[in-house]
């Protein structure tokens, strides 16, 4: 039965509000939702619980309690774990899982063709039959593995860059979220250059689309569409400019790939004579409602521009160290005070959706570079996965307050790894020694996606299996294939 109010309890609670931020710390702390939203938050006592029980009645509905629901305020249990807002992963790409580990010691561009660009065209080529024998679409079998990949490792919310032909597939992203119940907002893609010839846009059919996505999914609490432009290098200035005055009409945020890779970046500047921020400076493209993905490679003026715009980077340390494309000056990012947060990317191109990861990643190379281990402290790089993306995305999450959406995960602090874990060191355990896999339970909208390390409404053994059909498919096709080479300086290579 659905209850209309969850309670949880915990050893330790990191509420990531207020200007304490990261730094406020509750022992024995307590979460009360009511439907979807947060409706208390705080130090648990008896006298507490007793107010909460006499409120909610059977309504109550106690995480960690097993199917009682005769709670009384001395019984409530106190989970040995730490609450904390659930991960805002602020980009990735929701398709991604069937190609994790194809096309390693590669860069970037080599990849898109090898992997990413090959594996669209499977899809389109084989997609009936790979229909008929999977027993659903295989587009909408990938987004429920990614879904079901973010649910595990406690992401809440999500941008998806539905990049290449899967711009064609949004519903399906969105039929798939009907079993995940995340947040989702869907940056729809577009290319008129540089690409695969078989997703080629017009500004007028790009525009179309998200009008279509718009006034089919308008009334989708959990669904945001916005312009997604694949590349600055797969986008004309026409293509762009009529993106942004959509996205400044209806008052979206919109986002697209920057300066991934040195040699696709260096050919850029070859090509059109400026960096692509530039390039998108020119065109008045660039403002506080545009992130851009990556801009791993940076000149000093591409650094004032940014500054100067208010634009926001997103960082994919995953990804970046992977495919060898380097790493954004991101301290310097950091004084100017541009807004920065962590994520993942895509599987196929990090390998998994450990936001802890990014974020430890993140940290560790900063203070390896910089020989300084007071840079970018765990605190830091916690709040980059929450509380930063959540404003950069204009969601209301990222923090346990009041009338905040109810999303939330507990990380279990019984396990080896994890022990011993105090109040003074929480936060850094989660980013220095967790693994991922201690995330016992994830709430999101009120809905809990993980029971005590299950993974409730995932069909997850059918997910799996299809995911590991559709890999060794995608294998056995690629052999008979002839290499695609459309990427940027691929081009000329």
């Amino acid at each position: 039965m659905k209850k209309r109010y969850k309670l949880i309890r915990s050893r330790l609670l990191l509420p990531m509000s207020g200007e304490e931020g990261a730094a406020g710390i509750i022992e024995d702390g307590y979460v009360l939702t009511e439907e979807r939203v947060i409706w208390e938050v705080g130090r648990y006592t008896p006298e507490i619980g007793k107010r909460i029980i006499q409120k909610t009645g059977e309504e109550l509905l106690v995480i960690g309690g097993g199917e009682r629901a005769d709670f009384t305020e001395t019984d409530i249990p106190c989970l040995d774990g730490v609450v904390l807002p659930g991960f805002v992963r602020a980009h990735g790409h929701d398709y991604q899982s069937p190609i994790i580990g194809i096309g390693r010691d590669e860069p970037l561009s080599a990849w898109l063709d090898r992997s990413i660009y090959a594996f669209n065209r499977f899809l389109s080529e084989r997609h009936d039959e790979l229909e008929a024998e999977l027993g659903q679409s295989p587009h909408l079998l990938t987004y429920r593995k990614c879904l079901l990949d973010n649910a595990y490792y406690g992401i809440t919310s999500a941008l998806s860059h539905h990049a290449g032909a899967n711009k064609y597939h949004v519903p399906e992203l969105i039929e798939a979220n009907e079993e995940a119940g995340l947040k989702l907002i869907i940056a729809v893609s577009s290319a008129d250059r540089s690409c695969d010839p078989r997703v080629v846009d017009t500004p007028e059919t790009a525009i179309s689309r998200l009008d279509e996505y718009t006034a089919r999914f308008k009334e989708r609490e959990d669904i945001r569409i916005i312009p997604g432009p694949g590349q600055v290098f797969s986008n004309s200035h026409n293509l762009l400019r009529a993106l942004k005055n959509w996205a400044r009409e209806h008052g979206t945020l919109i986002h697209i790939h920057s300066s991934e890779e040195p040699g696709t970046t260096a050919w850029f500047y070859r090509q059109y004579l400026c960096s692509p921020v530039e390039y998108l400076h020119q065109i008045d493209f660039l403002d506080p409602e545009t992130f851009l993905a990556h801009q791993v490679n940076n000149t000093p003026v591409d650094l004032e521009i940014i500054e100067k715009t208010g634009t926001g980077i997103v960082h994919n340390p995953l990804c970046n160290t992977i495919m060898g494309s380097g790493m954004p000056p991101l301290i310097e990012m950091l004084k100017r005070g541009i807004p920065v947060a962590i994520a993942t990317d895509g599987s196929g191109s990090s390998d998994n959706q450990n936001m802890l990861a990014a974020a430890r990643l993140a940290s560790q190379y900063q203070k390896a570079y910089h020989r300084d281990a007071r840079l970018l402290p765990a605190r830091r790089v916690l709040e980059m996965i929450t509380r930063i993306p959540a404003r950069m995305l204009r969601l209301n999450t990222g923090s346990l307050e009041p009338g905040k959406d109810a999303d939330f995960i507990l990380v279990d602090l019984s396990r080896p790894n994890l022990t011993p874990t105090r109040p003074d060191n929480v936060i850094e355990n989660l980013i220095w020694a967790s693994d991922g896999s201690e995330i016992r339970w994830v709430i999101a909208g009120g809905k809990i996606l993980k029971d005590d390390y299950r993974l409730t409404g995932f069909a997850e053994k059918e997910i799996k299996s299809g995911v590991q059909l559709l890999s060794e498919r995608l294998m056995e096709w690629k052999k008979e294939q002839d290499e695609m080479k459309v990427t940027g300086a691929r081009k000329e290579g």
